[in-house]
């Protein structure tokens, strides 16, 4: 198996790399690839360097599978080329995750969908599949209504850029900065730019990708996007509002019992999910599951996620293990 990844010298591209060799994906040949400005520089998989290259040096040898971590610019430009000549791409970027002739999957909820055709399969955003990895059996059990989200979310979302600000600004060095204000001490609710109608596209995102992957429009989503000085990963408080009542004990054993999930929820003995504690790990963990008591048929939660793992590498990388699966990539 011929595998690609695409920004390979970036955060999430290195961390792809991480999963690949911890999950025992069957690599026979890894092509490190990004742009020119990074092409002869070196990467580690598996104990061994590996020389980056280009985007058309890495067509022309045409892998199996090219995981793409390199923002959506990138993606418009170089995942059909790769797809042309009979590559199927898994692109992490927002380039093609509302285009209706593309897939956008969370493997636990919709693997199903995709088919021999799908030679571009989008993974969806980091804040988006954590949220709807939860969502996803309540909906099917009790039928959601409306989601209120509103995130704390980790500057490595931002990239090395960021984290890089936030160390500079602990330490009193003046560096490079990748957001308007200081990040250290403080909280922006910027995520992404802001869009004519007041919101970020990152919470746009999140409302109409968890209408796409839930496959149903008819979900009223709203969101507040906030960048937090936290590097383990995001978090995100949701209020749900249910056609159906529930019992809370009911919606602890759907959750235990679904795929990619953990229940932390004990508060008498302050157990309930921290970034700190989800970095590096696979899992969305969810605690402070709690009824509305505002309103009827409402619940709150609190859901964390390593946004860097499930939230991009290793929902890219169980993707391409469906893939392999189902024998969707050629021989």
């Amino acid at each position: 198996m011929k595998v690609a990844v695409v920004g390979a010298t970036g955060l999430v591209g290195g961390v792809m790399m991480e999963v690949l060799e911890e999950r025992n994906f069957p690599v026979s040949t890894l092509y490190a690839v990004a742009s020119e400005k990074s092409v002869g520089k070196e990467v580690f998989f598996k104990g061994k360097k590996h020389k980056v290259i280009g985007m058309q040096e890495a067509i022309d040898n045409k892998p199996d599978i090219a995981i793409f971590s390199a923002g959506g610019g990138i993606s418009t430009q170089w995942a059909p080329a790769f797809a042309e000549a009979g590559t199927v791409v898994i692109d992490n970027s927002s380039a093609w995750r509302m285009d209706p002739t593309k897939r956008l999957v969370v493997p636990e909820i919709n693997a199903g969908v995709i088919g021999t055709d799908d030679k571009i399969i989008a993974n969806p955003n980091c804040s988006t599949i954590q949220m709807v990895l939860v969502l996803a059996p309540l909906h099917e059990a009790y039928t959601i209504k409306r989601v209120v989200v509103s995130t704390y979310q980790s500057v490595t979302g931002t990239g090395i850029k960021a984290v890089r600000q936030m160390q500079d600004e602990r330490a009193g060095v003046e560096g490079e900065r990748a957001y308007p204000h200081p990040i250290d001490r403080n909280c922006l609710p910027h995520c992404d730019v802001f869009l004519e109608n007041g919101y970020t596209k990152e919470e746009m995102k999140m409302v109409n990708e968890t209408r796409k992957i839930l496959d149903d429009d008819s979900i009223q989503c709203t969101a507040t996007a906030v960048r937090v000085p936290v590097v383990g990963g995001h978090s995100e408080s949701v209020n749900l509002e249910f056609g159906k009542d529930f019992e809370l004990a009911d919606i602890h054993n759907l959750l235990s019992n679904a795929p990619g999930i953990v229940v932390e929820d004990d508060v008498l003995n302050n157990v309930y999910p921290m970034p700190r504690y989800a970095e590096g790990k696979d899992e969305v963990f969810v605690g402070r599951i709690r009824r509305d008591e505002s309103r009827e048929k409402c619940l709150n939660m609190w859901i964390v996620a390593d946004n860097l793992r499930k939230g991009a590498a290793t929902n890219a990388i169980q993707i391409a293990e469906y893939l392999v699966e189902k024998g969707l990539v050629r021989d």
